[in-house]
């Protein structure tokens, strides 16, 4: 009797029983699934906003240029008015009673042939600006409608950003319960790199070793943390070289500059992706690979084994 009523202080007060906690290998397999659907979420969410934020500069450049356009035209506008206000209230030439009263037939053609001219050339100049404008206001509309895209597509993929955040919530949870959970260091400064890569290789190598043990951090972009495709890119762009923002852009870019996936051939620098674009890293040499794997790990080397090797689909060239 004092068994029971022992267990029924114990249970929770809605009466709910908890569920069994999941045993080490279930973990690792859910996190492992976890890990898979994270990568291309984020990839999805960045690429997304990458779209959007080049809309959106794209839109205030056209926007501007179209507004300056716009005040030209109407000054223009505005002079074609002041000189015929002011020529009707002089009686000079742009009025009809000023060249009749003229005397001299010859100053009379002449003051005709001036007004054609300055006219023809009024006429002329507002044409060609109002041209102008119904060009940019074209492009105007075109650059707000793909902002308005963006911002949709952006819209959309909120719900994939919330989705996001659950399931690195649950990846965290995981790690913890593991004992894996790395939280790095944003302050660290790296190890140095002392592979074969020369060139503007060398100088992204540099870089990225320099950010070995900060933490993965999706959509990060440092200089405290990165993502995979984060990393790569500002590497790169340290080494005067400029590439795409996310994996998909980054593969997609890359199609003229594709590898074959033999360590023979390979040279430090590559950029190498898995199956499914779901993350990337960059080859060191030496069979070696530095990235930025996943929430809860930091920046790090690690060799190309039989494991990674089984997850590669293709390496590129910057």
């Amino acid at each position: 009797m004092g068994i029971a009523i022992a267990a029924l202080l114990l249970m929770p007060l809605d009466g709910a029983i908890a569920e069994p906690r999941p045993t080490i290998p279930q973990a690792k397999a859910k996190l492992k699934k976890l890990n898979d659907q994270a990568g291309k979420v984020v990839d999805r969410y960045n690429l997304a906003n990458e779209r959007w934020k080049k809309a959106k500069k794209q839109y205030g450049q056209l926007n501007g240029l179209y507004n300056r356009q716009r005040r030209t035209v109407d000054t223009l506008r505005q002079d074609l008015v002041t000189v015929a206000v002011s020529s009707y209230q002089s009686g000079g030439f742009a009025s009809g009673q000023g060249l009749l009263s003229s005397s001299d037939p010859q100053s009379l053609l002449s003051g005709l042939a001036t007004i054609s001219q300055i006219s023809a050339s009024r006429s002329q100049s507002l044409s060609a600006f109002d041209a102008a404008t119904q060009t940019l206001k074209q492009q105007h509309d075109q650059a707000k409608e793909s902002l308005t895209r963006a911002d949709k597509a952006r819209d959309t993929l909120a719900e994939e950003k919330t989705k996001t955040e659950r399931l690195v919530a649950e990846q965290t949870k995981l790690l913890r319960r593991l004992g894996a959970f790395r939280a790095g260091d944003p302050n660290s400064t790296g190890i140095p790199y002392t592979g074969s890569a020369s060139g503007n290789a060398r100088s992204a190598l540099q870089f990225a070793y320099a950010q070995i043990g900060k933490p993965y951090q999706w959509g990060g972009e440092g200089p405290g943390s990165y993502d995979c495709s984060g990393l790569a890119q500002a590497s790169w762009r340290t080494a005067g070289v400029s590439i795409p923002r996310t994996t998909w852009e980054q593969w997609s870019w890359g199609a003229s500059r594709r590898v074959p996936l033999d360590l023979n051939q390979l040279r430090p620098g590559d950029l190498l992706f898995s199956k499914g674009l779901g993350h990337m890293g960059m080859y060191a040499g030496n069979g070696k690979m530095v990235h930025a794997p996943r929430t809860g790990d930091i920046i790090k080397e690690v060799d190309l084994d039989d494991y990674w090797w089984g997850r590669l689909l293709g390496a590129v060239r910057p």
